[in-house]
């Protein structure tokens, strides 16, 4: 007996160079495991980059899209601005497919999950801007991943990942119906940040600083959510990040079920 196969996500690549010499398109593992482990779908990560993806042809075959994390910025052009060399490194090719596949996503009803870098193309999709220094902004705080004295990325993930604030969602609203409460408590680690919002782009949780952290896209016809703290460093035992795999995983799980109706229905 054949196995039911698995709703696959769609997970985007970033632009990477091994030895400083050899072009690669990377996903972190974590992605990967939240797709497979909670979410309870195929993760396949495709190229996040014009020249070698097609987007058309991505939607064909994925149930969802998870818009990950990144090291890089979206590049500042993007939404009216000019670049800055202290902003470095950005991704241009990601931020082309980027982009392209959120508002596809949203016109064709694929659930879509953007995550940190995720959410903020999700923002600049949809017309909004970024500021590149959150921190620097009046009566904000360092949202960015904790550093040792001599100014090293800490060594220790649970340090890194660790839990640095509470989240104010709105009341009633998407995410506050989905995690059953109004304060949720996340990790931080981001440099850019949303400024104005998209016109599609509704806010629902901000972080005790002003800092937007949850947003979703007004009348998208499914699943359409985007956070700012990394939710796939655990859902497997966070029940906040855990709750978020789990409705995206029933979404993709009923696109592929609608999907698969109308290939079967009669002309």
């Amino acid at each position: 007996m054949s196995r039911k196969s698995r709703p696959i996500i769609g997970v985007i690549g970033n632009a990477y160079r091994i030895e400083n010499r050899f072009s690669v398109q990377a996903a972190g593992e974590n992605n990967l495991r939240a797709v497979a482990e909670v979410a309870g779908a195929l993760p396949l990560m495709f190229a996040g980059e014009p020249d070698i993806t097609d987007i058309g042809e991505v939607l064909d075959v994925v149930d969802g899209i998870l818009l990950t994390g990144a090291r890089a910025n979206v590049h500042p052009t993007r939404f009216g601005m000019q670049a800055c060399v202290r902003h470095e490194p950005y991704d241009n090719g990601r931020d082309e497919v980027a982009l392209t596949i959120t508002e596809a996503c949203v016109a064709r009803g694929v659930p879509i999950f953007g995550i940190c870098r995720g959410l903020q193309e999700m923002n600049v999709a949809f017309g909004g801007t970024l500021h590149p220094e959150i921190r620097e902004l009046p009566g904000r705080i360092n949202h960015r991943m904790p550093r040792l004295e001599n100014g090293e990325i800490h060594p220790d993930p649970a340090v890194v990942f660790a839990d640095r604030h509470d989240v104010h969602l709105t009341s009633n609203g998407t995410f506050a119906s989905l995690l059953g409460r109004e304060t949720i408590t996340v990790n931080s680690l981001h440099g850019q940040g949303i400024e104005i919002p998209g016109q599609r782009v509704v806010i629902e949780g901000i972080a005790e600083d002003g800092t937007i952290e949850a947003i979703r896209i007004a009348d998208a016809p499914a699943f359409a959510l985007g956070v700012q703290w990394h939710a796939e460093y655990d859902p497997q035992i966070n029940p906040i990040n855990r709750a978020l795999f789990l409705a995206f995983g029933a979404a993709v799980a009923a696109h592929r079920e609608q999907r698969a109706a109308k290939v079967a229905a009669p002309a």
